[in-house]
């Protein structure tokens, strides 16, 4: 790396050292439908300009599909006191975002009926009615499935574009980054040598967490849906080896790549996975239920796992994870996972699907295995 690179690298790390730190107070807020009545007589230009909108029109049973939302247009507003108006730019489609739809106790609320359909995303301030903001700023926040976010911005942090290219803060930058950072370093507690294994490996979180492993001196294996996507992992991104169950044995496969069993799995997709896994645990294994994909648009019961049973027979550990938990630390790990990127330990894939009236198909390519990396939704 010559000096302009270690420069580059070093004004990097400041920025996100900087954008991270309000991430510590970070909630996902209920997002209101603003028409133009709420702005009384603050209008401004903006309000001959159209807002298009996905509202949550039922809770689904089974797959979400365009049913599940409600389209519409409404003029956009202008901000009262202490908000911004944002042009929403990308915005990110996670798995999340199913369990959102839910009604029931969850580590968030959900998203109610008539209510803009949550999603976390970047985009421009455009007017601002708040000091925290300007004209010009671009931000990282809760900006909901629609050409514009108007409210107050709770949570928002100001990102550079200079620095890296927006989608990026989304993914490797962003929440999918801490996801996979303490996933597997604070819940799952890699040591060097021991054998990791992945599922849904080639998607946002795996990828990024299989790197990590691998930088922490683990072997790595990913389990992901198709050659091309397996190429990808060992290939591109250093796994050591990597396991298509859409055509290999799961289990065999598991008992060929690790001879000494798994000491740690991240789990994103459970089912029948889950339990493959589960039968190749080595002694005192971490388990980190990070996602269950597999299990979100079921109609019946969530399938458990059925050989639950290792976990005694091997003294193992299965923790579930919420990365909210961890936000007070986000500074710090956006620091170290911007050194990585400067310094080209860490590669980060974006899968951009343009279009906003797209969303609900989109969406459902998470569900399909047919997303290739961080799935983001350019809004025009």
């Amino acid at each position: 790396m010559n000096r302009s690179d270690k420069a580059a690298g070093r004004t990097i790390i400041n920025a996100y050292r900087r954008a991270f730190a309000p991430l510590a107070e970070l909630a996902l807020p209920r997002l209101r439908v603003y028409h133009s009545g709420f702005t009384s007589n603050r209008v401004l230009a903006m309000t001959a300009q159209t807002n298009r909108q996905f509202l949550l029109a039922k809770r689904p049973v089974g797959a979400a599909t365009r049913d599940t939302f409600t389209y519409q247009e409404v003029p956009v507003g202008t901000p009262g006191d202490g908000q911004v108006l944002v042009r929403n730019e990308y915005l990110s489609l996670d798995p999340a975002m199913r369990g959102w739809m839910n009604e029931g106790k969850s580590y968030i609320p959900p998203v109610g009926i008539g209510e803009v359909m949550r999603a976390l995303g970047v985009g421009k301030v455009i007017a601002s009615n708040t000091p925290k903001f300007a004209v010009g700023d671009y931000v990282n926040g809760a900006l909901g499935v629609q050409d514009y976010f108007l409210g107050e911005p709770r949570g928002f942090y100001k990102v550079d574009p200079k620095l890296a290219p927006l989608p990026r803060y989304l993914s490797a930058l962003g929440m999918t980054g801490m996801t996979a950072y303490f996933a597997l370093l604070d819940t799952g507690a890699p040591k060097a040598g021991e054998t990791v294994v992945i599922s849904g490996a080639a998607g946002a979180v795996g990828s990024i967490a299989g790197q990590i492993a691998k930088l922490k001196g683990c072997r790595v294996v990913g389990i992901a849906g198709g050659a091309d996507k397996c190429k990808f992992l060992v290939d591109e991104l250093g796994f050591d080896a990597a396991i298509d169950y859409k055509s290999e044995d799961v289990p065999a496969a598991l008992k060929r790549e690790c001879p000494k069993g798994v000491d740690v799995y991240f789990d994103n997709v459970g089912g029948d996975i889950l339990d493959a896994v589960l039968s190749r645990l080595a002694l005192k294994a971490r388990v980190v239920i990070c996602g269950a994909i597999s299990q979100y648009n079921n109609k019946e019961a969530v399938k458990g796992p059925a050989n639950y049973l290792s976990l005694l027979v091997n003294r193992a550990r299965m923790e579930g994870f919420v990365v909210m938990d961890h936000a007070a630390n986000f500074a710090a790990a956006g620091q170290e996972m911007a050194g990585w990127m400067a310094q080209g330990k860490l590669k980060s894939k974006e899968d951009i699907v343009e279009g906003l009236e797209t969303f609900p198909e989109t969406l459902m390519k998470l569900f399909n295995g047919e997303n290739f990396g961080k799935l983001v939704l350019k809004v025009s």
